[in-house]
């Protein structure tokens, strides 16, 4: 079967939904489907070549990618017609997209079109091109980041084809990735021997992977370092502006157990999230995106299968999505206004070995339920006799 990936931004990029397609292009070629990506075009941009982009988005397995011209006065909607086009001479049996645009057209010419949403659609035209998809003749299935949004969605289109097509699949991780990994002492070793990060290694560290916009919780980091001087607080991730301001705040606040790295790639991401006895999730009530707006009610963030996977104990946040995928068993679940909570649940993870290796093993436990192999096997299931 020939599956065309439409990508919906550029490459390489820094943003969670790139990581997120690049993961699951790799997971659809694994399957031995012949599979293609297909990606806008960047300006007066050299294109990166299959080396950099493996290290960028840690992918072992290759596959082809043809980059499409996008003029960015046109929000997508060319690259949108022209992909589909493309996809469709190439020979694709089956169009997967993130972008609503390529979605809304391949549907309406008939190609079996896979659509996958990780929020409410925004705007009249949000919502228009996903009626538009529903109805065309090759709308096969709508994929959902969690129940929330798909409950949310039949509630608000009251639309029949919607509650036979949409199913739930959360994010996943490349299980084999964390396979064997060093104890978090000797992981801090290892970076601090590479020159990647320069930290006590014998101290306990609580740590944070991801973008530092609005509503991840930063705030709370800073100030549960102030609270805990003897604890390391090792940050990973982020622009470089956001990152350098969150190390201005921390040096601002003389806080000396604060390591912020900025971006680090992919390929490396997983040593640095082993350096840490704790991982931490504080998410806020209102979580932005990188393109604003509040996410809060629908996310599926990465860093939860990755933490997972990582066996270690987590600390993260209540809010009922998160709670989709995580449980007491598997996590410490905590308010996200109540700094006082994040201080006694820390504090009582330094001190108890013992209860931090039970949730690392639930955790890892849990993890093997949400690999990107068994998201695809979920989501391209019963297509071949559609």
């Amino acid at each position: 079967m020939n599956i065309a990936v439409i990508a919906p931004t550029y490459l390489p990029a820094r943003r969670a939904n790139t990581i997120q397609v690049m993961k699951m292009t790799q997971a659809l070629a694994e399957t031995g489907h012949r599979t293609h990506l297909v990606v806008p075009e960047a300006v007066r941009e050299p294109k990166p070549d299959w080396e950099e982009l493996a290290h960028w988005y840690g992918l072992k397995q290759a596959f082809p990618v043809t980059w499409l011209p996008a003029h960015p006065r046109l929000r997508r909607y060319d690259f949108g017609w022209r992909a589909v086009q493309w996809a469709r001479r190439w020979g694709a049996d089956v169009i997967y997209t993130r972008l609503p645009q390529s979605a809304a057209a391949a549907s309406g010419l008939g190609t079996k079109t896979i659509f996958e949403i990780h929020d409410m659609p925004k705007g009249t035209m949000g919502l228009f091109l996903l009626r538009l998809f529903l109805r065309g003749r090759g709308a096969y299935r709508l994929v959902l980041i969690s129940q929330v949004l798909r409950d949310d969605l039949i509630e608000r289109l009251a639309n029949p084809a919607l509650d036979r097509s949409a199913i739930v699949a959360p994010d996943g991780v490349d299980l084999e990735r964390y396979e064997n990994l060093p104890e978090p002492e000797e992981s801090r070793r290892k970076l601090h021997q590479a020159g990647k990060l320069d930290l006590e290694p014998e101290r306990f560290t609580a740590g944070y992977s991801g973008h530092l916009y609005s509503g991840r919780g930063k705030e709370l980091i800073l100030a549960l370092a102030a609270r805990l001087p003897g604890i390391n607080f090792l940050i990973v991730g982020g622009e470089s502006a956001e990152a350098g301001r969150l190390q201005a705040d921390g040096q601002q606040l003389g806080l000396a157990n604060l390591y912020v790295t900025g971006f680090v790639p992919n390929a490396e991401l997983p040593l640095y999230q082993a350096a840490c006895e704790a991982l931490l999730m504080p998410y806020q009530r209102t979580v932005a995106a990188s393109s604003g707006g509040d996410i809060s009610r629908y996310l599926s963030p990465m860093k939860m299968f990755e933490y997972l996977a990582c066996g270690r104990a987590i600390l993260a946040s209540d809010l009922p999505v998160l709670k989709e995928v995580l449980s007491p068993k598997t996590a410490v679940l905590l308010p996200p206004d109540d700094l006082d909570a994040w201080i006694s649940a820390l504090e009582k993870l330094r001190q108890e070995p013992d209860r931090r290796a039970r949730f690392a093993n639930q955790a890892r436990s849990a993890a093997q339920d949400y690999s990107w192999s068994r998201r695809v096997a979920r989501i391209l299931g019963g297509l071949a006799g559609w």
